[in-house]
């Protein structure tokens, strides 16, 4: 898996570097996801927040997750592109938005989240483990 790679918001007003590959890699059905992606799930890559550094001003929005963490999703005040989220419940990680790559191929899902919320015309990858909540455990 690619270890440095670049990404970041569709006018480039914010972006980012990793320096490290992603811990995990899922897509996520749940409301909030959905709503907040415009289409029927977000794809995230979980990194060490150590990994990835951050450039330019992003506006963020908070909204506790139904677990009670909060979730803060970052986004370019200019062109309003999704850029990446944190979990309060996940202190020292950061969640990319696959969207945001500029390659991508980075993104390897490896699992999916609250199926339960998935439309029935955003069909997955079967193969890939499926969840119909959060799991109680993340494996990272």
């Amino acid at each position: 898996m690619t270890t440095e790679f670049i990404g970041g918001c569709l006018c480039g007003a914010v972006t980012y570097k990793a320096t490290a590959a992603p811990q995990l890699g899922g897509h996520c059905h749940c409301v909030d996801c959905r709503k907040s992606s415009g289409t029927g799930h977000c794809s995230h890559l979980a990194m060490n927040a150590d990994d990835v550094e951050i450039t330019g001003k992003a506006i963020q929005f908070d909204k506790p997750a139904d677990s009670g963490n909060m979730v803060s999703r970052f986004f370019c005040g200019t062109c309003g592109g999704a850029v990446y989220s944190t979990n309060s419940g996940m202190p020292g990680f950061v969640f990319l938005r696959a969207s945001s790559l500029d390659n991508p191929e980075v993104f390897s899902p490896s699992m999916i989240v609250y199926t339960r919320a998935a439309p029935s015309w955003d069909v997955m990858d079967t193969s890939l483990p499926s969840f119909e909540t959060m799991p109680p455990e993340m494996p990272i």
